[in-house]
C-alpha cells in the first residue's frame, strides 16, 4: 500500500527524495515526519540518506539512478558526492556527470532494465546511463512531453504516465519497458506523476493530496497489494485477474 506524505508543506514529495531497489535519498532539512516516513518503511532493507544535490533539496529532479547506479549532475559539490559514495552499498557506482540538461531526473526516467530519456540528451550521457545505471536507454517522450522523467514513474513490475498518453503510445512505451503502463494522476489530478510520487519494487510514497482512487491505480499498476510479493511479477498480476473472473 503506497503511503502518503509532504515535504513541508508540498505535496511534491519527488522533488524531495529519490527511491531505488537499493536505496533512497531525502533531501536535508525537511520535518522529520517525511525521513522518518522512508525510514519506517526502508530502513531495514535498504538505506536512507539525508543528502542535497548542488547545495539544493531538490534531489528528485536533480538525479537518476536504480540499484545498479546513481548519476548527478555537474552542479554537485565534492562534498555532496563523497557523502553519497559513503552511504550507499559499495556495488552502488555514484557518478557526477557534465550534462547541460542537469535536472536529470525530469528528463529521464528508468527502472533497473530500461531507461526514457529526453530526447536532446548528449550521446555521452546516453552512453554512461547504459554503463552505470545497466540500462537499455530509449529517447522518448511522453504524451508528447520530452521531459520523459517528469510525467511517469517507473518500476520493475509496472508504471503509471501522463493521463493523456494515448493507447498507441501506452503499447509502445509498455513494449520497450516490458511493463504494465497505466496513465493516470497523483496529488488529486496533478499530470507530474514524478513530482507526486515515487516508487520501488515493494512500496511507494506520494503526495498527500493523492485521491483514495489514485492510491487504487498505483497500487494495482505496482503490485503493491498484501498479496503479491517482489518477485511476483507478471504471476502476480495474471492470478489476480483470473481470480476476478472466476
Amino acid at each position: 500500500m503506497a503511503t502518503r506524505l509532504q515535504f513541508e508543506n508540498s505535496c511534491e514529495i519527488g522533488a524531495f527524495s529519490k527511491l531505488t531497489n537499493a536505496y533512497c535519498l531525502t533531501a536535508i532539512g525537511g520535518s522529520e515526519n517525511f525521513y522518518s516516513a522512508f525510514e519506517a518503511e526502508l530502513a531495514d532493507v535498504i538505506p536512507v540518506v539525508k543528502t542535497s544535490i548542488g547545495g539544493t533539496r531538490l534531489v528528485g529532479f536533480l538525479s537518476v539512478g536504480n540499484k545498479n547506479g546513481l548519476l548527478l549532475p555537474h552542479t554537485t559539490t565534492d562534498q555532496e558526492l563523497q557523502h553519497l559514495r559513503n552511504s550507499l552499498p559499495d556495488q552502488v557506482v555514484v557518478q557526477r556527470i557534465e550534462e547541460k540538461l542537469s535536472a536529470l531526473g525530469n528528463c529521464i526516467a528508468c527502472n533497473d532494465h530500461v531507461a526514457l530519456a529526453h530526447t536532446d540528451l548528449d550521446k555521452e550521457t546516453e552512453e554512461l546511463l547504459a554503463d552505470v545505471l545497466g540500462v537499455e536507454v530509449f529517447r522518448q517522450t511522453v504524451a508528447g512531453n520530452v521531459l520523459s522523467g517528469s510525467y511517469c514513474a517507473l518500476s520493475n513490475r509496472g508504471g503509471l504516465v501522463h493521463p493523456h498518453t494515448s493507447i498507441e503510445d501506452l503499447d509502445e512505451l509498455s513494449t520497450l519497458l516490458q511493463v504494465p503502463l497505466v496513465a493516470g494522476t497523483v496529488n488529486r489530478g496533478s499530470e507530474a506523476i514524478a513530482a507526486g510520487m515515487v516508487v520501488n519494487d515493494w512500496t511507494a510514497f506520494c503526495g498527500s493530496d493523492t485521491t483514495a482512487t489514485e492510491l487504487s491505480v498505483i497500487d494495482s499498476v505496482f503490485m503493491l497489494r498484501g498479496d503479491t510479493q517482489p518477485g511476483d511479477g507478471f504471476d502476480g498480476m495474471r492470478k489476480s485477474l483470473f481470480d476476478s473472473y472466476k
